[in-house]
Formats: structure tokens, C-alpha cells, sequence
């Protein structure tokens, strides 16, 4: 059985946007650097091309939570890769994230992240579900509100599928 799936956002429009975050984060940061805190593996692809369009000076750096089985939030998160904190203190970082939805993982990483002593501590995520949130959360940069639809591609995935479509779509 082959899945169905409908485009939501288009690769043209995703670019576009991330273009907009980019220079929204140059003017912000000025005169500064900025290290990138991409949450493997959903984020890369987004946190790859928003890099690419910034141009104060970008450092990368990587972390990964688990907290979905299949299409579902288990409501439990787990951080299976960290940083440390040498890593992160004096530092401008910005988390960047694929979807933000109940809000618990990224609440997490972000105390987390403000306990190691970083200069400042913002998120960047490419899709706000707002009205999943469980626990109060707000996004910095955000690329594109969406309802509460499982969606996939541009790093999205269902059980490790779908990732490397270059739009976002919903399952049918």
C-alpha cells in the first residue's frame, strides 16, 4: 500500500521563508556570531539551509531528543545525544527544531541549554502546531504555523520515512 500525501508547503515556499528567518536572525545578531543547536534528525534539514542563508558567522552543533513512536507524542522525553557545557557557555545558540508542538521537548532543551551559561538562548523552528501545546512554550523564529496534522518531508518523518521529500506534505 503506497501512502498518499498531499503538499502543504512547497519546496519554493519553505525556501522562501527560511530566507526571511535568516535575515531576521543577521539583524538580530549583528556583529555577532551564532552557534546552531539542530535536534537530529528532523531539523537537519531545516537547520542546513537556514545556515546557509545566514551570513554573520554560523557554528553548528548537534543534539537529539527521542519522544514520538510512530505518529504519536509517548508525552516522555529523552535526550540521547547532548552537548556540553563548554560547548555552550558565553555562546549566542539557537535551537533549532522541525515542529514544535506539545511544547514538553523543547521546554526541556531549552533549561537544559540556559544551565550550561550561554550568552542567550533562542528557538528557530520550522513549523509551530500551537494548539497541541500541553505545557507553555513560544518559538523565537518560526516558520510556518500549522494545525495539528502529522506531517512529513523536508526532515519529517513517520518511522524514519519521508524525510527527504523537499516540500512538507500531510498523510492521506
Amino acid at each position: 500500500m503506497t501512502d498518499t500525501i498531499d503538499v502543504l508547503l512547497s519546496e519554493d515556499v519553505i525556501n522562501s521563508r527560511i530566507r526571511e528567518l535568516a535575515a531576521q536572525i543577521d539583524a538580530d545578531y549583528a556583529g555577532e556570531s551564532v552557534t546552531l543547536l539542530c535536534t537530529l534528525k528532523g531539523a537537519v534539514f531545516f537547520a542546513c539551509e537556514l545556515a546557509k542563508r545566514i551570513t554573520i558567522p554560523v557554528f553548528m552543533d548537534f543534539i537529539q531528543t527521542a519522544s514520538y513512536e510512530g505518529t504519536k507524542s509517548t508525552g516522555k522525553v529523552s535526550m540521547k545525544l547532548d552537548i556540553s557545557a563548554e560547548e555552550v557557555f558565553g555562546k549566542n545558540i539557537i535551537i533549532i527544531e522541525d515542529v514544535i508542538d506539545t511544547g514538553r521537548t523543547l521546554s526541556l532543551v531549552k533549561d537544559m541549554i540556559l544551565a550550561k551559561n550561554p550568552a542567550s538562548v533562542k528557538v528557530a523552528s520550522l513549523l509551530d502546531k500551537h494548539e497541541c501545546r500541553v505545557v507553555p512554550f513560544e518559538g523565537d523564529y518560526i516558520g510556518f504555523p500549522i494545525g495539528d496534522e502529522f506531517v512529513v518531508g523536508y526532515g519529517l518523518d513517520v518511522d524514519q520515512k519521508y524525510r527527504n521529500l523537499p516540500y512538507i506534505g500531510v498523510i492521506r
